[in-house]
């Protein structure tokens, strides 16, 4: 078997089971005696797990300062705060909540040894300063199950309005040097967030699965992700389910997969599109994700059977049609139709709202997609014209 060559970039160590929570204060403090805590509004500092974790940094003797990040991080957010703790003697930062508090906490850290400002080196719309560090160590504690950002380098932060962005500060150094997933803490999550948040976290995992930047490592993982997801997320989605404890563990390894995939493969149409469409209006990144998955999968299989049939992200979009309910002996072709009304069907049972509850219109779709050719697109299976692009969007107005 020739197995092409590929690299893997760096990784946090892992730590993942139910009530490994219990373990965050042990963690801090390998790392120093003063931490910051990052956290929601409400995910975690309402739960039982907020007081016990005070006692046990207590018991570790360590220090400790606190912030809430209730929406999508801006530049703002992150200077202001580096502006506020730079002083304080912060040895460790720990992010507790949904992916906007791990990317808030993943730049803070990354700029509370330096004082640089973030617009220095925020891809794209920065001052295009290098970034060297060094990072103040990261502890990602991830309790929604969806952007997989406690596996990754880049912290996505936002202005929102008609001349926003939706950027990262992207660099090794900003990895956390240790990721706590606890699939209990996704308890409490309600049904639209399942929702979000895991569409989210499957469309990175597909998205990977089918990048151009893929590789045997990155295969391997994504569709181990798939299977969880698969077996996970309708069982967590479901209120009161008698097995809802089962799914969060699933969703919660697919979605941590899917961050170390998207890391070391990148993705796709979607996160392509996601970037101009969360920048400009208030969409939720999950609810874009979902809304937009099933017809990017469509466009993707169909222009890839027009212009590269003998792609091998067509024998993976098949696979992925297998293995999310196709039949085992499914071929190409029967794998990949599967596959995309698997997808619409779950678009529909979901109730995934459409860009035009957001705000959307015809006449916004040119803006939109001169806005998706960043890195996300890059790595899309195949080049897509800028009118199939408008006809995606369109489609889900």
């Amino acid at each position: 078997m020739n197995i092409p060559a590929f690299s893997v970039a760096r990784l946090p160590e892992i730590r993942f089971g139910p009530g490994r929570i219990r373990e965050t204060a042990e963690v801090l403090a390998q790392f120093g005696r003063k931490a910051l805590i990052v956290t929601g509004g409400r995910s975690f500092v309402a739960t039982p797990q907020w007081p016990a974790l005070q006692e046990s940094l207590a018991a570790q003797g360590i220090a400790w300062e606190s912030m809430q990040v209730r929406q999508e991080p801006s530049p703002a957010l992150v200077d202001e705060a580096v502006a506020r703790f730079r002083a304080s003697g912060i040895e460790v930062v720990a992010g507790i909540g949904g992916g906007s508090v791990l990317d808030a906490a993943k730049a803070i850290a990354g700029l509370l040894a330096t004082g640089n400002s973030v617009m220095d080196h925020l891809e794209g719309v920065g001052r295009g300063v290098p970034y060297v560090g060094p990072a103040v160590p990261f502890v990602a504690v991830p309790t929604t199950a969806g952007t997989g950002s406690e596996a990754t380098k880049n912290a996505v932060l936002s202005v929102q309005g008609s001349d926003g962005f939706k950027k990262s500060f992207r660099h090794d150094a900003l990895v956390a040097r240790v990721a706590i997933v606890d699939p209990d803490l996704l308890a409490g999550c309600p049904k639209d967030l399942i929702a979000a948040n895991g569409m989210d976290a499957f469309t990175q995992l597909l998205e990977s699965y089918v990048s151009t930047n893929a590789s045997p490592f990155t295969d391997a993982l994504a569709r181990s992700g798939l299977q969880a997801f698969r077996e996970g997320f309708w069982l967590a989605w479901e209120p009161g389910h008698p097995r809802q404890r089962e799914g969060y563990s699933g969703v919660a390894y697919a979605s941590l997969m899917s961050g170390i995939t998207l890391a070391q493969a990148g993705l796709g149409s979607v996160h392509g599109l996601a970037s101009p469409l969360g920048a400009f209006f208030p969409i939720p990144h999950g609810v874009v994700c979902g809304t937009l998955v099933a017809e990017a999968t469509a466009l993707n299989i169909r222009a890839l059977r027009e212009r590269a049939p003998q792609s091998p992200s067509l024998k993976k979009y098949a696979d992925a049609g297998r293995v999310l309910g196709a039949a085992s002996d499914a071929s190409e072709t029967d794998g990949c139709d599967a596959l995309v009304d698997i997808l619409r069907a779950w678009t529909e049972r979901l109730r995934l709202p459409r860009l035009a509850d957001f705000g959307v219109t015809a006449s916004d779709i040119g803006r939109i997609v001169e806005g998706s050719r960043g890195g996300s697109m890059r790595t899309n299976p195949i080049v897509l014209h800028d009118a199939e692009l408008a006809g995606l969007v369109g489609a889900r107005l």
